[in-house]
């Protein structure tokens, strides 16, 4: 098997909206390889093995498609390894739920990019978007809250309302989310 190696660039990305910023993106080229592509992060770097024919723009795109899962997937694993959020649901239904809420996972996820969090009451899931981990902390636990409610609550009627209102910070949360651009679709009254 033959192989070239090139950097591209050389250098990690740079540009904020760059999915791969940060990493060095090397492509590894076969002469051999026809028709497979796949990728690995180690370190700072982001290897890409390509066909030997595909063109720059072709290799970017792949890099780029590869690499953000790849990375999501890496985030959520270090999201979620301690198990800090379950356990801040858990203090959350105990001081605001009288600890009644039975959920069988908590966990953050990396494909959320419309909502702050969901929750499946039938199987007592509750995931949350990765983007509110760098939130404040009292804003995070709104929209853990949030979630908790919808155990009880499927809808977004008075009753959740209500229930999701027992936290003194969730409308100063609602508009924190609202003045950074950040409110979810449905978090209305509705």
């Amino acid at each position: 098997m033959v192989r070239k190696r090139s950097v591209d660039g050389g250098e990690p990305a740079e540009a904020s909206g760059d999915p791969l910023s940060g990493l060095v993106v090397e492509f590894v080229r076969s002469i051999r390889r026809r028709r497979t592509i796949s990728a690995r992060v180690e370190g700072n770097r982001l290897i890409v093995q390509v066909p030997a024919g595909l063109s720059a723009t072709e290799e970017r795109a792949w890099a780029e498609k590869l690499g953000s899962r790849l990375l999501a997937t890496r985030r959520r694993r270090e999201l979620n390894q301690d198990g800090d959020l379950a356990a801040r649901a858990q203090q959350l239904n105990e001081r605001y739920f009288e600890g009644r809420l039975q959920f069988a996972d908590v966990r953050y996820v990396t494909n959320q990019q419309h909502r702050f969090g969901s929750c499946t009451p039938s199987q007592g899931t509750i995931r949350i978007s990765d983007r509110v981990a760098k939130l404040p902390p009292w804003v995070r636990d709104a929209v853990l809250i949030h979630e908790l409610a919808h155990l009880v609550e499927a809808n977004h009627s008075r009753r959740f309302w209500k229930l999701a209102n027992r936290y003194p910070l969730m409308e100063r949360a609602r508009g924190y989310l609202m003045a950074i651009g950040l409110e979810d679709d449905e978090s209305g009254e509705g």
